[in-house]
């Protein structure tokens, strides 16, 4: 009897130990493929190489991590390829859009194919800051002018903050945003705001701008005109940019507001497909979360200009987003028909 439960014993901890040998087995033999849902050049693809050159360190096997960029209908084209058509073995990671992760709750059932309850979830980088913003020639010069004044914002595809936030404000604020949507991502918009094709843009990351452009408010060639989020930024805030959710005037406009910002808390969320085993999610998870905690990894971080701020771990990730799908009824549909408006 005493034999037996010695041979149990020590089979129970061979297995873990025997885990983490296959793991390292796999990623040894598999580069791991990390889908960026932008084009080159913007914030998202700043922060998803900054992962792509450090996660495998820390994965059992330091397997090679190759980014790919796959832009399309506001992060939708990535978040689709994840959960469908992309390797389901562990070897396929992807950084995704907040909006995207919302798409299937607030989007066109008809456009969106994949559940984004079923993901699992690595982790998120930082919680992200959103800002209006113009060129220094635009018609405007505050937030309220837009109440009285046209003005032209470039936007990406359907779906996305840039698109959706401005037809928001336009719904339940009373702005006058005339949205130009199509543009392949935020590099592209930047662009036609330096050629003067747009006035400006809105739902853009603070980071975009900082890091990306810091020219632009360094040498006073665009101005922030509000800031997109439940709660102030600090640095945001010194500009003198106040919240959109401030111009709410009632309770329900509000609540759509704080509902649709929520999704900031988990700014550059990472995800694997539905089907990855479980042995390689937990692998990753932990390698996220040594990853974002290491003086190397917040070095380059730093010297980039790209803030790790508040990041969360797969767990901590999975209830948020989970709390955000589970919106009541009400809120989801009064946000629909508010983005619908535009």
């Amino acid at each position: 009897m005493k034999a037996t439960c010695l041979v149990l014993a020590v089979s129970a901890l061979a297995s873990p130990a025997r885990a983490q040998d296959a793991v390292a087995a796999f990623y040894k033999a598999h580069a791991v493929q990390l889908v960026i849902p932008s084009t080159v050049g913007g914030g998202y693809d700043l922060y998803g190489r900054l992962v792509a050159r450090h996660l495998g360190r820390f994965l059992p096997g330091n397997p090679q991590v190759n980014p790919a960029n796959m832009g399309g209908a506001a992060g939708v084209v990535a978040a689709q390829y994840i959960y469908a058509a992309g390797a389901k073995d562990g070897s396929t990671i992807g950084e995704l859009y907040p909006n995207a992760v919302m798409e299937p709750l607030l989007g066109d059932a008809g456009r969106v194919k994949y559940d984004s309850r079923k993901f699992n979830f690595i982790g998120s980088l930082n919680n992200d800051a959103f800002i209006c913003f113009v060129r220094a020639a635009a018609p405007i010069r505050k937030f309220e002018d837009a109440f009285a004044h046209e003005v032209v914002l470039g936007a990406t595809g359907s779906g996305g903050p840039s698109t959706d936030y401005p037809a928001l404000y336009n719904s339940l604020l009373g702005t006058k945003f005339k949205v130009v949507a199509g543009y392949p991502g935020i590099t592209e918009v930047g662009l036609a705001l330096m050629k003067g094709e747009i006035d400006g843009t809105c739902g853009s990351s603070w980071s975009v701008m900082t890091t990306g452009h810091p020219d632009w408010l360094r040498d006073g060639q665009m101005r922030v005109l509000a800031q997109e989020n439940s709660e102030p930024n600090p640095d945001i805030a010194k500009l003198g940019a106040p919240l959109t959710v401030d111009f709410a005037k009632t309770r329900e406009a509000r609540a759509v507001l704080d509902f649709v910002f929520a999704q900031s808390t988990f700014g550059r969320p990472f995800v694997m497909a539905p089907e990855a085993p479980r042995e390689r999610v937990e692998a990753m998870r932990t390698a996220f979360a040594a990853m974002v905690a290491d003086k190397v990894f917040l070095a380059d971080a730093a010297n980039l200009k790209l803030e790790i701020i508040e990041p969360m771990n797969g767990a901590k990730l999975t209830e948020t987003v989970t709390k955000l799908l589970a919106t009541p009824t009400e809120i989801v549909e009064k946000t629909k028909a508010a983005v619908a408006a535009r």
